[in-house]
């Protein structure tokens, strides 16, 4: 598939949500980042570790894009959706500092995590800060001629989502020390910390354009199904995906035993996974055995069907939005990038 809509119209987007969240940060490209902003500035991926400014390093920001391109798609201007999409954006980075801090994770793109740099106090606060942050960058919504009733009803979502963010995020940190989770319990916890934040994004898309409640519903939808696929499709990559590709062993989630859906499926159909990997060590041959136990079990194909199901459940949900064409397109573009990738 060519994805020639979606890159032209990222092209012109992505600058200017880029410029959107420096604003909310207080990023000066003619002055020097302070003590305080500066940890901020060096999360986004604006400066070094010594505050000095650096070409982007941020991601793709997936996120604020597909706000923008659901706006669009909607029928609205997708300039009026830019503090949204930068408010969740800053949403998912504050997750991202507390999750470093919670996973012990030193590294985080290839550089040092703000905790690792300057300790965990620190982190835990600027953590806090940018998302009192991402709070101020949504009421800028009314600053782009978005009615008031429109915001407040964006506010009351965002934080809805915020807290089912965390609950996502409490139920993952749970799982660790639980020797049994079932399917359906991890489907509420990736609905919730991984789900949640992609369904705002198409959302609030959908409501700074002034759509009705049917086409902002189905919106929400395409981008919570959205999400469970990305999730699945990660899972299945974790375990079998080519290291090459995706830059780790693919042994890794399995050595720690993360608790991922083709796993957890395999469990609950086979007696001699679950002896095998509720062994306090790993034999050198632990994770052949699993694998092995993991197809046998069908846990795989089970896992391929669900992330299906998923991926033309959003494409439903998007084509039940009656959306405008060219958005549309590069939306469907989009979602093939996160759902077809190798890594």
């Amino acid at each position: 598939m060519m994805f020639d809509q979606y890159r032209s119209l990222t092209k012109i987007m992505l600058p200017a949500v880029e410029q959107e969240m420096q604003t909310v940060l207080q990023l000066d490209p003619q002055a020097p980042s302070d003590a305080f902003f500066g940890m901020l500035h060096y999360h986004m991926g604006w400066v070094d570790a010594s505050l000095g400014r650096v070409a982007g390093n941020g991601g793709k920001r997936i996120r604020p894009i597909l706000c923008l391109l659901s706006c669009q798609a909607a029928g609205g201007d997708w300039q009026a959706a830019l503090p949204a999409g930068a408010a969740i954006e800053l949403l998912h980075n504050f997750t991202l500092i507390h999750d470093d801090i919670e996973d012990s994770s030193p590294t985080r793109r290839g550089r040092a995590t703000v905790w690792k740099l300057w300790g965990l106090p620190q982190a835990i606060n600027i953590g806090d800060s940018l998302f009192a942050l991402s709070y101020l960058a949504l009421l800028r919504l009314s600053e782009r001629g978005v009615p008031a009733g429109t915001v407040v009803q964006a506010i009351r979502r965002f934080g809805e989502t915020s807290l089912h963010l965390t609950n996502g995020q409490y139920f993952d940190m749970d799982f660790e020390t639980r020797a049994v989770v079932t399917v359906d319990e991890y489907i509420t916890m990736i609905e919730g910390k991984t789900a949640a934040l992609l369904s705002l994004c198409c959302e609030l898309g959908a409501l700074v354009a002034g759509r009705d409640a049917d086409s902002v519903h189905h919106f929400r939808q395409f981008g919570r199904d959205l999400g469970l696929a990305f999730q699945v499709k990660d899972d299945i990559l974790g375990i079998w995906g080519d290291e090459a590709v995706i830059g780790k062993s693919a042994a890794t989630d399995i050595e720690t035993r993360k608790k991922t859906l083709p796993v957890l499926y395999g469990l609950a159909q086979s007696a001699a996974l679950r002896e095998l990997y509720h062994r306090p060590e790993n034999d050198p041959d632990f994770v052949t055995r699993v694998v092995a136990l993991l197809e046998e079990s069908g846990a795989q194909e089970f896992a391929q069907a669900q992330a299906s199901h998923y991926s033309q459940s959003a494409l439903n949900h998007l084509a039940a939005t009656r959306p405008g064409a060219a958005a549309s397109e590069a939306l469907e573009q989009l979602a093939a990038l996160l759902l077809e990738r190798q890594a």
